[in-house]
Formats: C-alpha cells, sequence, structure tokens
C-alpha cells in the first residue's frame, strides 16, 4: 500500500476515496472499504483512504479523548490487509483543523487527491466547527467535477456498529462481542522487548510488549493468540495493564506463550484477545502473585481446551 503524508504533494491519478477516522476497522467500516472496491472496479480509479493523525477529539480535547483502539501503524496495517491500494493521512493540527468546509474540499479532496468520487460513513461532518456535511459535500461535487454517497449504518441485532460501540464492548471486558462487532478478534501489534524479567521468576516467561495506546481501551488478564512467530497462532495467557503488584505505572503487554521455548526478542508480533478472566489486580505479595498467575493461565488452558 502506499502512503501519502498530507494532501501537499497531490496523488498522481485520480481516485474514488473513502474518508474517515477507521479507528479499530470494525465491520462499519470494513463495508465502507467493500463499496470503495466496487466503485473503483467500475470506474477503473485507484481505491483511495484518507484519514487522520491525530484523532480529531485528541486534537481538540486531549484530556477526555477515547481510548485509540488502533494505533497508526495498526490502522495502516489493516487497510493494507483490507485491499486498500493508498491511503493519505491528513495530520491533524491547528492549520488543518481551521480550514473551512469549503476550503477542505477545494484544497485536500479536489487538488490533493484529485476525487472523483468521495464515499463518507452516515454520520461524516468536517471543516471547521463540523460545518460540512454530505448536503455540502454533494452540491460541491457537482460544481468541481465529482460525485459524492454516504453508507449507511451497519446494524447486528439492532445495534449500530461503531468504535464506541467497540470501545464499551472491550470496556466490559465482552472479547466475544467486540470481535462480532470488528469480524475479528481485537488485536495489538507490538515488538518484543527486553523486560525486568519478574516472570521468570514467577515461573512464567513473558514476551513484554511495549504499547502506544494511552489511555488504554481495557486491562487485564485475557487467553490470547498470537500471530507473527510462525504459520499459526499460538495460545498463550496475557496480562494487559500497569502491573500494580510490582509497581509497574507504564502500560505494558505481557504475554506468556504456552509450550513455547524460542529466544523472540525484537520479533514484531500480533495479540489478539479472545477471552477475558479477570480485571488486573494488586496482591499482597509475590507468593499470592504467582499463585494468581498459576490459576490464569491453567483458565487459559482450559478455554482453549489444551
Amino acid at each position: 500500500m502506499r502512503v501519502f503524508r498530507g494532501h501537499a504533494r497531490p496523488v498522481t491519478d485520480p481516485v474514488v476515496l473513502a474518508i474517515g477516522n477507521f479507528d479499530g476497522l470494525h465491520l462499519g467500516h470494513a463495508a465502507l472499504i467493500r463499496r470503495l472496491a466496487e466503485v473503483a472496479a467500475q470506474t477503473g480509479l485507484t481505491p483511495m483512504v484518507l484519514t487522520f493523525e491525530p484523532h480529531p477529539r485528541e486534537f481538540f480535547a486531549p484530556a477526555s479523548a477515547p481510548a485509540r483502539l488502533t494505533t497508526l501503524r495498526e490502522k495502516l496495517e489493516l487497510l493494507s490487509e483490507s485491499g486498500v491500494a493508498q491511503t493519505m493521512i491528513c495530520p491533524f493540527r491547528a492549520p488543518f483543523a481551521a480550514l473551512t468546509a469549503e476550503a477542505f474540499i477545494d484544497v485536500v479532496l479536489v487538488r490533493g487527491c484529485q476525487v472523483r468520487h468521495v464515499i463518507v460513513g452516515d454520520d461524516f461532518r468536517f471543516g471547521q466547527g463540523r460545518k460540512g456535511d454530505f448536503a455540502l459535500l454533494q452540491a460541491a461535487g457537482e460544481h468541481l467535477g465529482f460525485t459524492a454517497e454516504a453508507m449507511g449504518s451497519v446494524t447486528i441485532d439492532g445495534e449500530r456498529v461503531s468504535s464506541s460501540a467497540v470501545r464499551a464492548a472491550l470496556a466490559a471486558g465482552d472479547m466475544e462481542h467486540a470481535t462480532r462487532l470488528l469480524g475479528r478478534p481485537y488485536m495489538m501489534d507490538g515488538q518484543v522487548a527486553h523486560g525486568d524479567k519478574i516472570g521468570r521468576q514467577l515461573g512464567f516467561a513473558t514476551a513484554n510488549i511495549r504499547i502506544k495506546h494511552n489511555p488504554l481501551p481495557m486491562t487485564g488478564v485475557f487467553a490470547v493468540q498470537v500471530a507473527g512467530l510462525g504459520d499459526r497462532l499460538l495460545p498463550g495467557v496475557a496480562n494487559l495493564g500497569v502491573r500494580p503488584t510490582v509497581g509497574g505505572t507504564r502500560p505494558l503487554l505481557e504475554v506468556h506463550l504456552f509450550d513455547f521455548d524460542r529466544d523472540i526478542y525484537g520479533a514484531h508480533i500480533s495479540v489478539r484477545f479472545v477471552h477475558k478472566l479477570r480485571d488486573e489486580q494488586r496482591f499482597p505479595n509475590f507468593d499470592a502473585l504467582k499463585a494468581q498467575i498459576a490459576a490464569d493461565a491453567a483458565a487459559a488452558r482450559a478455554y482453549f481446551k489444551l
């Protein structure tokens, strides 16, 4: 997938464009991307996604912004796996936020993207003060040479699929419902780094992954599957949080893989959260922590029927 950083350098060929934050890349986003591919095939235009970094709510209200479901790298990987040929990342900073809706259409869509057809979600708003809506986009296209369409919401059992719904499922510890909304298990990617070796002292060696999701969309202990270490998913148990018993302060993902003994430092892996076992908690001493970790591992093995 080709990635454009900003709109200052125009794309080389006209595109059909899907616009959105695409946080989590859930089933609603997947429907948008499928429609993007359909129109691209019908018109012969290059399919392209326009997204923003950081999330606009992180720019306007960082203290109350929602937990990020995907880092930028994770989002780009998921878009590429979905068949998107090109992605433009617009840096959401003060100059970009100050663009009027009309300027956004002219400068970003027409000049930067050479858009011929644009697809947005049914709740898409844009431009300074969120004054731009689908009606404005459609009317502008009639004068500037592009067409526009708005996708309806995707629902599951009457619930609208959205990033907010995914966050709610994760926060509630309902990994199975998050999987239904996403169309796949919720995942976090990262590089395996050296840690403090506490896991080995407790009898459970872990792959330590420093993650960039802050705030975390969830914490706790989970049954997980790990991709990136071969041609199959590896089962394990993971703790996601700050490790209060050992005085941790930074978010860390620790994964213990079952029946696995390889040096994987430096490997980039993807951790899929399939079932929550319990909340993260503080234990009075190492012995209590060690006993609980053994119980967690046994519970995860039972979940996977190992």
